[in-house]
């Protein structure tokens, strides 16, 4: 593995260890105690931004040897996600909007799971990303996190909030 691509695959990783650190220890307390369109709206809202893939799309931004089979499915995904998290944003709190919101963090999450396939797929090095570097470096780390987040607060069965304090002493 070019040394280029070690540096890549390391800033991800700590991406993930600090973005997952934030979530735990500031994110999620804040979310737990919410109701779930209240819980959800904060997600939606990030994942909004998600048009900013279609720099993927964009020559000057990437280098002109980036695999076009990443950056279509990249881009485009990225704007579908970030399409559902609005439509979900106008919906909520009805049943629709919950509704939106699962098909958008399926879909979401599904579509980064995708990226990463794609661009390992098509040998993809870290230099063909130019300036958009920072997007699967910084990124998408906190939007996968942020879509772990939303699942959790999307299975819970009631309309209260996530998660209750308990009531009771340990």
């Amino acid at each position: 593995m070019p040394q280029q691509m070690v540096w890549f695959f390391t800033s991800i990783a700590f991406s993930f260890i600090v973005w997952g650190i934030v979530a735990t220890r500031y994110i999620w307390p804040e979310l737990r105690l919410r109701q779930r369109a209240d819980a959800l709206r904060p997600l939606l809202f990030l994942h909004s931004f998600r048009f900013i893939g279609l720099a993927f799309l964009v020559p000057g931004v990437v280098s002109p040897d980036l695999p076009p089979a990443f950056a279509h499915a990249a881009a485009y995904g990225d704007i579908v996600a970030a399409i559902f998290a609005l439509l979900s944003l106008l919906l909520l709190p009805s049943s629709t909007g919950v509704a939106v919101a699962w098909i958008f963090n399926l879909w979401g999450a599904a579509d980064i799971l995708n990226a990463f396939y794609q661009a390992n797929h098509a040998g993809l090095l870290a230099g063909q990303l130019g300036a958009a570097f920072f997007l699967p470096t910084l990124v998408v780390p906190l939007l996968m996190i942020t879509h772990g987040l939303a699942f959790r607060v999307l299975l819970q069965h009631q309309p209260e909030p996530a998660m209750h304090e308990s009531r009771y002493p340990a």
